[in-house]
């Protein structure tokens, strides 16, 4: 229960007004009974993509715990923003909840002056479910199968690559403009409505080159259908032993990971964020949906709303400066 009615009901009744006590009520009995109706959970990309594949894997067993349907709702468009700010939009009673993504909550506030929403002031973070690793990965015809020879020839020929992101301002982007800066090379930017469509153009060939979430990618790393050439990770992966980190390779900063979580409007009720929040960390508690995220790459997570809050204020700040540094604009 929130501390600030636990302190009134302490109180004498004749301290109380008929408002007040009503407004308790109303409190304490909307939390008990949440949820009484399906719950909504807004993908702001098209499917297919990681923020998709993760959102899917928790809907289930989160709607089992919590006792009603957790519906995915993809509603992609603008780099993440269309879907954010329908998020930002909603009633706050916690049946219109959004999954929360770097790209939506930090790269793309960092680069668009008039975003319609204020990432600090207008959600309410409730919990970090995973954090998934970030891969720069090629098309096989593309003349390099190693980090070292990637990195020559994209020195060689600048401006000559193209790579695919999942929008202007989405994580794809701001992170392979970190990766440019940094290595003082030069590959022109293709945007996508989504991860989705971008990988596969990548894919089939459209585009050389895409720095993606691990999850959506690995399928077809395991294929042979993209050559993963440096991933950012704490650590060297698992599932790519052989690949090196942006630390092996001399670039740390880059090893950022990306997250995705789950907020809602401003102003939901601290009683339901917790219930939310608790019913989150149960559901990864489950091996099987453990298994289901660890076997996409990503790391399971299921932090508190303050620190998630926290993380998404200091993404924030990390892709600003890089908008600052590369000079970005929103058209690029």
């Amino acid at each position: 229960m929130n501390l600030g009615i636990k302190k009134m009901l302490k109180l004498p009744l004749k301290f109380l007004s008929t408002a007040v006590l009503s407004s308790l009520c109303v409190s304490v009995s909307f939390a008990q009974s949440y949820p009484n109706k399906p719950i909504k959970l807004l993908v702001p990309f098209a499917a297919g993509g990681t923020t998709d594949i993760i959102a899917r894997v928790i809907a289930e067993p989160l709607g089992r715990i919590l006792g009603q349907s957790v519906i995915v709702d993809n509603k992609p468009g603008g780099g993440g923003v269309v879907g954010a700010l329908d998020t930002a939009k909603s009633v706050a009673d916690g049946y219109s909840l959004g999954i929360a993504t770097v790209s939506t909550t930090a790269a793309n506030p960092a680069i668009n002056p008039k975003i319609p929403y204020n990432i600090m002031t207008d959600f309410s973070p409730i919990v970090n479910i995973a954090a998934t690793p970030n891969v720069i990965a090629v098309h096989p015809s593309f003349p390099a199968k190693d980090y070292k020879t990637f990195i020559d020839e994209v020195h060689k020929h600048p401006g000559k690559y193209s790579y695919a992101s999942s929008g202007t301002g989405g994580i794809g982007h701001l992170q392979t403009e970190l990766f440019k800066s940094l290595s003082n090379s030069f590959i022109t930017h293709i945007p996508y409505r989504g991860a989705g469509p971008a990988l596969n153009d990548t894919v089939a060939g459209q585009v050389p080159i895409i720095f993606d979430n691990l999850p959506s990618a690995l399928q077809f790393i395991k294929e042979g259908r993209l050559v993963p050439i440096v991933v950012a990770a704490p650590q060297k992966l698992a599932v790519l032993p052989n690949v090196p980190t942006f630390k092996d390779v001399g670039l740390e900063p880059v090893n950022r990971m990306a997250y995705y979580g789950i907020y809602g409007p401003k102003g939901l009720p601290k009683e339901v964020i917790d219930k939310i929040h608790d019913a989150v960390v149960k559901a990864l508690e489950d091996p099987a949906v453990r298994k289901r995220i660890e076997d996409t790459g990503s790391i399971v997570i299921g932090n508190t709303p303050e620190q998630f809050t926290q993380q998404i204020k200091a993404e924030f700040e990390v892709y600003k400066k890089v908008v600052e540094t590369q000079k970005l604009k929103l058209e690029q």
